[in-house]
């Protein structure tokens, strides 16, 4: 029989899986929708989106925002 440690672990694995699928789900949607930078709101070239799948800005606005937060 199962003691109350084991049923904690057990909601706890739960909890971790249904968070990890949830972050799964939104970032698939992300990177479904991700064809226009965020900053500069211009269509991110689709040599970028193939090279960096998920990436979120052009080159020239994700340059910029790496240096501003190194």
């Amino acid at each position: 029989m199962a003691d109350d440690m084991d049923i904690a672990q057990a909601i706890n694995e739960q909890h971790l899986e249904d968070a990890l699928a949830a972050h799964r789900r939104k970032t698939s949607e992300a990177l479904k929708t991700s064809e226009v930078c965020e900053d500069c709101k211009e269509p991110i070239p689709a040599a970028r989106l193939a090279a960096m799948p998920g990436c979120t800005r052009c080159i020239d606005c994700q340059t910029t925002f790496e240096r501003r937060h190194p």
